[in-house]
């Protein structure tokens, strides 16, 4: 298959690059361009807040590809220019440095930015947030040697991840969260609680229903974080963990239905011809939940860059995998599949207190999520008995005697 013009990818991050290593798997051998805004080769994100920030692997290994990958498989890739108009009536897009691409078909995968915290001194030094690999670099320089009182905002991954580096690199650490547990809306309380006590055990200070009203600094350096509970935590370094919102200014300009990211059809369609989304700022009809459906998590761009380059090829899409992430803090490791909700029953297969478990989420006697935390293979089985909306008597979920497999079959 070829094409006259170039199929453009926006985005330099692991959808944007798999979706380019998918378009030359399958055959295609027109012209492929990927638009990288960071000045870096194609890279993924778990280890920013994982091994990288540990200091347990080099700056490399964040890399989708070798730097000579792109040139021995005839993707042009141009790093450091953000795409800064798109035209879909006339299948252009603009480069902030004035460039203009033709495309035939072009691939948003533009992923999402950290979420910032509207408080007074959110301007100060050492006010940290972590999203690309310039931000990893940062970081690990401040937390490496120890010895620093590092309060973290937000108790979520990346709160809880960078929780965990820099303990592991000898600093002090608080961490700071409005919700009654770290993990609140994604596990609710219960399991919530499983990761507050991983964290205390650790030495970490949490301080749960706490907002924090200001950052107040010295010499416009941050000193300290004030909160609703307290006058003043005392800090050498800030890191804000909130959240991330999808970068979906390129496509809002263009016209593109936007809401809670790139709206898309399950084949990854946006609503202009030719134009497709994937990754993080992607909110895709998902045929399994009936609903349009935005992940932020690895996987979702691992599996959804191949699924759109597919589409892009004219390919029978529709994409429907099970939505998965996976975290390592300390010497916990978990993975986690479905999409819990807040009215969700919640059963365990083993002692939570026991540090290997795994948790069920149940809705009408049928499991939506599943969470086995230093307990391995067994996500095919609990992604299966997600999909198949089999309702499962709780004995059989809860006994380790009775396999996953057979419930899942």
């Amino acid at each position: 298959m070829t094409a006259e013009e170039p199929f453009v990818i926006v985005g330099g991050g692991l959808a944007g690059a798999k979706a380019a290593e998918t378009l030359r798997a399958e055959g295609f051998d027109g012209p492929v361009v990927l638009v990288a805004g960071e000045a870096e080769l194609p890279y993924e994100r778990p280890p920013l807040s994982k091994d990288y920030l540990l200091g347990k692997a080099d700056r490399e290994s964040p890399r989708v590809h070798p730097a000579d990958w792109y040139g021995e498989h005839d993707v042009e890739l141009r790093t450091g220019v953000r795409a800064t108009h798109l035209d879909p009536a006339t299948h252009r897009l603009t480069l902030e440095d004035g460039a203009e691409l033709p495309y035939a078909k072009l691939l948003l995968a533009t992923g999402s930015s950290a979420r910032r915290l509207p408080v007074p001194g959110g301007d100060l030094d050492g006010v940290r947030y972590l999203r690309t690999l310039a931000d990893s670099d940062r970081l690990l320089a401040d937390l490496s040697g120890g010895g620093r009182r590092v309060v973290i905002i937000g108790a979520g991954w990346i709160g809880l991840e960078v929780a965990a580096a820099a303990r592991h690199h000898g600093n002090e650490v608080t961490v700071v969260e409005p919700q009654p547990t770290p993990l609140h809306a994604v596990l609710g309380a219960e399991m919530g609680n499983v990761f507050a006590r991983l964290h205390r055990e650790h030495g970490v200070d949490l301080f749960p229903d706490t907002v924090v009203r200001e950052f107040r600094g010295a010499d416009g350096t941050v000193r300290s974080v004030a909160t609703d509970r307290h006058a003043g935590l005392d800090a050498d370094l800030v890191v804000v963990g909130i959240g991330a919102t999808p970068n979906v200014d390129l496509a809002a300009s263009a016209g593109l239905e936007v809401d809670n990211g790139v709206v898309t059809d399950d084949a990854l369609r946006t609503s202009a011809p030719d134009v497709f989304a994937a990754g993080d700022v992607a909110s895709s009809f998902h045929p399994l939940y009936g609903r349009y459906v935005r992940v932020e998590h690895w996987a979702n761009a691992l599996n959804g860059g191949p699924a759109a380059a597919r589409s892009m090829l004219g390919q029978e899409v529709s994409y429907d995998r099970v939505p998965y992430f996976f975290t390592d803090q300390y010497d916990l490791g978990m993975e986690y599949s479905g999409l819990g909700g807040p009215g969700d029953s919640v059963v365990t297969r083993g002692d939570p207190d026991d540090g290997a478990f795994i948790a069920f989420w149940l809705q009408d006697g049928r499991v939506s999520a599943g969470m086995n935390v230093n307990v391995w293979d067994v996500t095919e089985p609990i992604q299966e008995l997600i999909r198949t909306r089999r309702q499962v008597p709780v004995a059989s979920l809860t006994d380790p005697d009775t396999p996953l497999e057979r419930l899942a079959a």
